[in-house]
């Protein structure tokens, strides 16, 4: 499922929301963990309550719609629901990219069926958690809970040590990522579901979809489970309500077992796109009453029992005593007086099996990085000179990684000469040594610092410098390939904007190192989080479980200074004699949007010499009147008029492609044929379906904040108008001020908002278990 990019600024479970979507607002939160919060599904926000009231995703819909002017402002990006499609199918990058992710489910699962027993310390639970740990333990008894369960849940063993996990084969590799075909629906089955649909008032148009989600039988299991409408993208509760009542009519009421349990799940979904990994069960229970579910524990209880989510339990820090001293305390029942120790306190979450499951991977695969001796790939002396020969911070980066099979490395922009130097030494001692960037931009920078001429490779050369995207490494369309036992064929891999990787992602990295690697994960701790769910790197850095090597390289000039305050909370007013940061009030939206292509057209390229092409917009959201489409808009209006002969599109068009949720390619439109658009990104030949075009490509002369994460151009021009005021934060103006690297203009139209959300608005928090799971496996750092 993808996610809303400014997840990052979700609420905190329990905290109420601002119904943004009943006031016609384009998708606002997607926080379904607010109690009280009228959570807006992707694709949906805005529609009216009742069956009648769903459309099918398609083009624009999708989360993709927020409005900076409703009252919970948030940006999108490429990981919507639109964009779903580009990942399925197909010799292709895509393709090959989930085959990889397939076959590390499939070595999750076989882990789980391995586990025996429920979650440890479940003896010390009561009350309303012990209620939901006895409602697992029948789960994976395979019993179905009744309401005795909740009063005596039964003990059971503790769960046994996990086998060795194996790490997945090599993927297959394929050609330039292109977006690839959903699989084919037979015809008569979209039309049984058609008819389903009409019967019950939906709309008709959501019958593919629809179809691809539930199956051949889709028709016969939303007639017997008319909620089951809810696991279309783009249909709220309040629109699988209506469709309810429709085909059951006196049978539909509000404490219906299925109802409770769609609900559910759909909660569960809004989360992860929210960026959580799980939710505490009260805030769960609490949303559940919002939404009428006359019993909220018996919903979550019934959604246990059919094993669509997992329930665990997680200890809580005590205050003045170290996590892992506490996890590796002898149990209360242990000591000699036979007296329990104060009941620890724990927090019961609630999370889809799978995230909760590559969060479990990742841990696993993590610990066995920092207690594993890494392999002896070149001498001590030879570490030591390659050393000794940097200086400052990629000194110690040097020292930290000969020593340690999981080093984390902080730091701007210009630090990433850091990890280059590293990866430069390592070549130099015999090592395989890889970088991996989230995106092409951030790869081609990458592989600029690599070359001793400064410059990138070129696309007659892109085997020159060993830097690839993650994307590609993972679906071996880059990168050095696999060996024998299915590991990536390398002794270090340096994995670059950190920060953008989600828990299912960084968990794909991590089984797939060979036993003996060395791992850096390096990137900048203020960006915004990545799009899915999880908070991998800063959960890393609060867990302090591998040694932490902070860059003292400075980024320079006006810009540095710029950002370098956002990132502690202020924003100072830096001297500019080079025109470096340029702020231009405005009164309202429509002049934003008219001084924006002002300065991209003319301004900037005759006052700074950046010429259009080069300079990036970058706005919070994708909705309103001066969000990306309406930006977009007005720039193709004047740099490169024409009739969008191509599903809107004409050659020249700058576009923003997304082969899957959570990764957008810059590119340009090169043309189209019967095969579908042709386009250019980063120098790699892209043909886009032309049934996949709607989903998977918008124009790119405007992007969204977490679309522009990763790449940098030699012009930005942030868009800040009136209404995207609540949209704003600290990570969002680090990550939107931080794309430039020459030139900086600020359309400013939120006055005050501006500092106030740099000093006051940090990113919110998200839900996960990392921590907490790393806990009982490896020993604090330091």
């Amino acid at each position: 499922m993808s996610t809303d990019p400014e997840t990052t600024e979700q609420a905190e479970p329990g905290t109420p929301d601002t119904d943004s979507a009943a006031e016609g607002a384009d998708v606002a939160e997607a926080g379904p963990v607010a109690a009280g919060a009228d959570v807006a599904d992707p694709g949906a926000a805005g529609e009216g309550a009742g069956a009648a009231g769903v459309r099918p995703v398609a083009g624009d819909a999708g989360p993709a719609d927020t409005d900076p002017g409703s009252a919970t402002a948030d940006e999108s990006d490429a990981g919507t629901a639109e964009e779903a499609g580009g990942d399925a199918g197909g010799l292709s990058e895509a393709e090959a990219e989930l085959a990889a992710q397939r076959v590390e489910r499939e070595r999750i699962a076989r882990r789980k069926a391995e586990r025996r027993g429920p979650v440890e310390s479940g003896s010390k639970l009561s009350g309303k958690a012990a209620d939901l740990l006895a409602a697992v333990r029948a789960v994976e008894g395979g019993e179905k809970p009744v309401a005795g369960v909740f009063a005596e849940p039964e003990p059971a063993p503790r769960r046994a040590a996990p086998e060795p996990a194996r790490r997945p084969g090599p993927a297959p590799a394929g050609p330039a990522p292109v977006p690839a075909a959903p699989a084919a629906v037979p015809p008569e089955a979209v039309d049984a579901v058609r008819r389903v649909l009409a019967e019950g008032g939906a709309p008709e148009p959501l019958a593919p979809q629809a179809a691809a989600v539930l199956g051949a039988d889709a028709d016969d299991r939303l007639r017997s489970d008319p909620w089951l409408l809810l696991r279309v993208s783009g249909v709220r509760p309040e629109h699988a309500d209506g469709f309810a009542r429709a085909l059951l009519g006196a049978e539909c009421g509000p404490g219906d077992e299925r109802r409770g349990r769609a609900f559910t799940l759909w909660l569960l979904e809004q989360a992860a796109l929210a960026g959580h990994t799980a939710l505490e069960a009260s805030a769960l229970t609490a949303a559940l009453a919002q939404r009428g579910v006359p019993d909220p524990d018996a919903a979550l209880q019934s959604t246990l029992a059919e094993g669509e989510a997992l329930v665990f339990q997680d200890a809580l820090e005590e205050p003045g005593a170290p996590a892992r001293q506490r996890a590796a305390a002898p149990d209360a029942e242990d000591d000699a007086g036979g007296e329990a120790d104060e009941e620890r306190p724990v927090r019961v979450l609630v999370g889809l099996e799978r995230y909760a499951l590559a969060e479990e991977s990742l841990a696993d695969g993590l610990a066995r990085l920092v207690n594993s001796v890494p392999k002896e790939d070149g001498s001590v002396e030879g570490w030591e000179r390659a050393a000794s020969a940097a200086h400052g911070s990629a000194a110690e980066l040097i020292r930290a990684v000969a020593g340690h099979g999981l080093v984390l490395h902080t730091g701007g922009e210009a630090s990433r000469a850091e990890p280059a130097r590293l990866v430069h030494e390592a070549h130099g001692l015999g090592l395989r040594a890889w970088a991996a960037a989230h995106n092409p931009l951030g790869r081609d920078a990458f592989a600029a610092l690599l070359a001793p001429s400064g410059r990138p490779a070129g696309p007659a050369e892109p085997a020159a410098h060993p830097v690839a995207t993650v994307a590609g490494l993972l679906s071996g369309a880059e990168g050095p390939g696999r060996d024998a036992d299915g590991a990536l064929d390398l002794d270090l891999l340096v994995v670059l904007d950190a920060p953008q990787l989600d828990v299912e992602t960084a968990a794909l990295l991590v089984e797939s190192l060979p036993d003996g690697a060395r791992l850096v994960l390096a990137g900048d701790p203020a960006v915004l989080w990545s799009v899915g769910p999880g908070r991998v790197f800063a959960d890393l850095l609060a867990a302090r479980v591998c040694p932490q090597i902070a860059s003292r390289t400075p980024d320079p000039g006006p810009l540095g200074e710029l950002v370098s305050g956002i990132g502690v909370g202020e924003l100072p007013q830096v001297a500019a004699p080079g025109k470096e940061v340029v702020i231009v009030p405005v009164r309202d939206a429509g002049e934003a949007v008219h001084r924006t292509v002002q300065l991209v057209a003319d301004s900037v390229p005759r006052a700074i010499g950046v010429p259009a092409g080069q300079t990036m917009v970058i706005t919070p959201g994708h909705g309103g009147s001066a969000g990306t489409r309406a930006l977009n808009a007005a720039l193709k209006e004047r740099l490169n008029p024409g009739p969008g002969r191509f599903g809107g599109f004409d050659p020249g068009d700058r576009v923003a492609y997304s082969p899957a949720p959570g990764r957008t390619l810059p590119g340009e439109v090169v043309g189209a044929d019967a095969e579908g658009l042709h386009l250019s990104c980063a120098g790699a030949a892209v043909v886009v379906p032309r049934e996949r075009v709607d989903g998977c490509v918008r124009h790119g002369w405007a992007l969204t904040a977490h679309q522009a994460a990763g790449g940098r151009w030699p012009a930005a021009v942030v868009v800040l108008p009136g209404d995207a005021a609540q949209a704003l934060s600290r990570p969002w103006v680090y990550t939107a001020f931080s794309r430039a690297s020459r030139h900086l203009s600020v359309v400013q139209g939120v006055e005050q908002a501006l500092p106030r959300a740099v000093a006051e608005v940090p990113a919110r928090p998200r839900t996960t278990r990392l921590p907490a799971l790393l806990a009982p496996q490896v020993p604090a750092a330091g």
